[in-house]
Protein backbone atom coordinates (compact mmCIF):
# COMPACT_ATOMS: atom_id res chain seq x y z
CA UNK A 1 0.00 0.00 0.00
CA UNK A 2 2.79 1.95 0.95
CA UNK A 3 4.77 1.82 -2.15
CA UNK A 4 1.49 2.43 -4.72
CA UNK A 5 0.67 6.05 -2.77
CA UNK A 6 4.50 6.70 -3.31
CA UNK A 7 3.94 6.41 -7.12
CA UNK A 8 1.18 8.33 -6.67
CA UNK A 9 3.25 10.82 -4.87
CA UNK A 10 5.55 11.15 -7.48
CA UNK A 11 3.13 11.10 -10.09
CA UNK A 12 1.20 14.20 -8.47
CA UNK A 13 4.62 15.81 -7.94
CA UNK A 14 5.85 15.58 -11.86
CA UNK A 15 2.52 17.01 -12.76
CA UNK A 16 2.58 20.02 -10.36
CA UNK A 17 6.29 20.78 -11.31
CA UNK A 18 4.79 20.85 -15.81
CA UNK A 19 1.53 22.72 -14.15
CA UNK A 20 3.64 25.39 -12.54
CA UNK A 21 6.22 25.57 -15.66
CA UNK A 22 3.16 26.27 -18.23
CA UNK A 23 1.89 29.00 -16.38
CA UNK A 24 2.68 32.68 -17.61
CA UNK A 25 5.57 33.98 -15.86
CA UNK A 26 6.00 37.81 -14.56
CA UNK A 27 9.17 38.05 -16.22
CA UNK A 28 7.91 36.91 -19.51
CA UNK A 29 10.74 34.62 -20.19
CA UNK A 30 9.12 31.65 -18.97
CA UNK A 31 7.78 28.49 -20.61
CA UNK A 32 4.51 29.13 -20.60
CA UNK A 33 3.80 30.94 -23.64
CA UNK A 34 4.73 34.26 -22.88
CA UNK A 35 6.54 34.90 -25.75
CA UNK A 36 5.36 34.26 -29.72
CA UNK A 37 5.86 30.68 -29.61
CA UNK A 38 5.11 27.52 -26.95
CA UNK A 39 1.75 27.23 -26.01
CA UNK A 40 0.11 30.55 -26.88
CA UNK A 41 -2.99 28.98 -29.16
CA UNK A 42 -3.16 26.13 -26.36
CA UNK A 43 -5.78 28.41 -24.77
CA UNK A 44 -6.46 32.67 -24.10
CA UNK A 45 -5.37 34.50 -21.71
CA UNK A 46 -7.88 34.40 -19.39
CA UNK A 47 -9.06 30.55 -19.46
CA UNK A 48 -5.37 29.57 -19.30
CA UNK A 49 -4.68 31.66 -15.94
CA UNK A 50 -8.05 29.78 -14.55
CA UNK A 51 -7.35 26.65 -15.71
CA UNK A 52 -4.03 26.07 -14.58
CA UNK A 53 -4.87 28.19 -11.21
CA UNK A 54 -7.18 25.52 -10.38
CA UNK A 55 -4.79 22.47 -11.92
CA UNK A 56 -1.55 23.66 -9.63
CA UNK A 57 -4.79 23.92 -6.46
CA UNK A 58 -5.94 20.92 -6.83
CA UNK A 59 -2.31 18.83 -7.22
CA UNK A 60 -0.78 21.00 -4.38
CA UNK A 61 -3.87 19.82 -2.01
CA UNK A 62 -2.97 16.42 -3.02
CA UNK A 63 0.35 16.21 -2.95
CA UNK A 64 -0.14 17.82 0.85
CA UNK A 65 -2.63 14.98 1.46
CA UNK A 66 -0.53 12.37 0.09
CA UNK A 67 2.88 13.47 2.57
CA UNK A 68 0.68 13.68 5.60
CA UNK A 69 -1.07 9.87 4.57
CA UNK A 70 3.22 8.56 3.68
CA UNK A 71 4.21 10.60 7.35
CA UNK A 72 1.33 8.67 9.29
CA UNK A 73 1.74 5.36 7.46
CA UNK A 74 5.42 5.47 8.32
CA UNK A 75 4.46 6.38 11.94
CA UNK A 76 2.24 3.60 12.09
CA UNK A 77 4.79 1.44 11.20
CA UNK A 78 7.24 2.14 13.58
CA UNK A 79 4.69 1.09 16.47
CA UNK A 80 4.25 2.05 19.80
CA UNK A 81 7.40 1.52 22.21
CA UNK A 82 6.69 0.43 26.23
CA UNK A 83 9.20 1.50 28.23
CA UNK A 84 9.06 -2.36 29.79
CA UNK A 85 10.36 -3.32 26.69
CA UNK A 86 13.39 -1.30 27.33
CA UNK A 87 15.12 -2.81 30.26
CA UNK A 88 14.79 0.62 32.11
CA UNK A 89 14.75 1.23 35.53
CA UNK A 90 11.03 0.71 37.16
CA UNK A 91 10.16 2.68 40.51
CA UNK A 92 9.93 0.44 43.21
CA UNK A 93 11.87 -2.41 42.16
CA UNK A 94 15.15 -3.59 43.76
CA UNK A 95 18.36 -1.64 41.88
CA UNK A 96 20.56 -4.24 39.60
CA UNK A 97 24.43 -4.04 40.64
CA UNK A 98 26.69 -2.03 38.16
CA UNK A 99 27.98 -4.10 35.77
CA UNK A 100 25.36 -6.29 35.56
CA UNK A 101 23.81 -7.11 31.89
CA UNK A 102 20.48 -8.56 30.76
CA UNK A 103 21.38 -12.22 29.28
CA UNK A 104 23.09 -12.58 25.75
CA UNK A 105 23.37 -8.51 25.86
CA UNK A 106 27.15 -8.34 25.13
CA UNK A 107 28.33 -5.07 24.21
CA UNK A 108 32.00 -4.20 22.45
CA UNK A 109 32.95 -3.54 26.69
CA UNK A 110 31.62 -6.48 28.11
CA UNK A 111 33.48 -8.64 25.50
CA UNK A 112 37.08 -6.50 26.16
CA UNK A 113 36.39 -7.28 30.29
CA UNK A 114 36.23 -11.04 29.89
CA UNK A 115 39.02 -10.88 27.09
CA UNK A 116 40.94 -8.98 29.71
CA UNK A 117 40.04 -11.65 32.98
CA UNK A 118 40.94 -14.75 31.53
CA UNK A 119 43.77 -16.46 33.05
CA UNK A 120 47.04 -16.85 30.98
CA UNK A 121 46.43 -20.89 31.15
CA UNK A 122 43.53 -20.01 28.88
CA UNK A 123 44.90 -17.41 26.96
CA UNK A 124 46.44 -17.75 23.68
CA UNK A 125 50.28 -18.00 23.53
CA UNK A 126 51.86 -15.09 22.25
CA UNK A 127 55.46 -15.54 21.29
CA UNK A 128 57.99 -13.54 23.34
CA UNK A 129 60.11 -10.59 22.31
CA UNK A 130 63.75 -10.69 21.24
CA UNK A 131 65.56 -8.61 23.62
CA UNK A 132 68.76 -7.24 22.32
CA UNK A 133 69.98 -5.30 19.20
CA UNK A 134 68.29 -6.06 15.98
CA UNK A 135 70.69 -7.71 13.45
CA UNK A 136 72.44 -5.46 11.62
CA UNK A 137 72.11 -5.42 7.64
CA UNK A 138 74.56 -7.75 5.46
CA UNK A 139 76.55 -5.86 2.40
CA UNK A 140 77.68 -7.36 -0.41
Amino acid sequence: MQTVLIVVHLLIVLALIGVVLLQRSEGGLGLGGGGGGGVAGFMTGRGQANALTRATAILAAMFFVTSLTLAVMSHRAAGPKSILDTGAAVPGAPAKPAGTAPAGADNLLDTLRKAQDRTPETAPAQPAPESGPPPAPQSR
